[in-house]
């Protein structure tokens, strides 16, 4: 329980925790069967908390999935909470880029592609990026 009193984990990672402390399988499961039972092990309701926490954090949606499937999250899971989210990538994306390199984007290709690599690894997308550098140019 004190795993879970410190932050929400997802079915894997408990079950992860717990044989590295080299619980006995049997009760493993009983614990896990003990968390769904009093509602205080939902991967939802984690992969709602996480979107939530790594866009708070600048990352995108594609590095937000990848991060989620290495939790064990479903894929099924992580599609619905992804589009039941109220975060708006693009705006999230052009905050970041203009986090890290100030107000005004650069405008030659060079330093371009070095932004257009920095949103990259943050996991958006290639139409938000470009969505950047487009409302820029206006």
């Amino acid at each position: 329980m004190r795993l879970l009193a410190q932050r929400d984990h997802s079915e894997v990672e408990l079950r992860r925790k717990l044989a590295a402390q080299n619980a006995a399988e049997e009760d493993v499961e009983q614990c896990i069967a003990y968390c769904y039972e009093h509602h205080w092990l939902d991967d939802g309701r984690f992969a709602e908390r996480y979107v939530v926490l790594r866009s708070q954090k600048g990352y995108g949606a594609q590095r937000i999935q990848q991060e989620l499937m290495m939790k064990g999250i479903s894929r099924t899971t992580i599609r619905d909470t992804l589009q039941e989210s109220a975060v708006d990538w693009e705006n999230l994306a052009r905050k970041t880029a203009h986090k890290r390199f100030g107000p005004v984007l650069p405008g030659a290709w060079q330093e371009r592609a070095k932004v257009q690599r920095f949103l990259l690894y943050r996991g958006f997308f290639l139409e938000e990026i470009q969505s950047v550098f487009s409302d820029s140019a206006d």
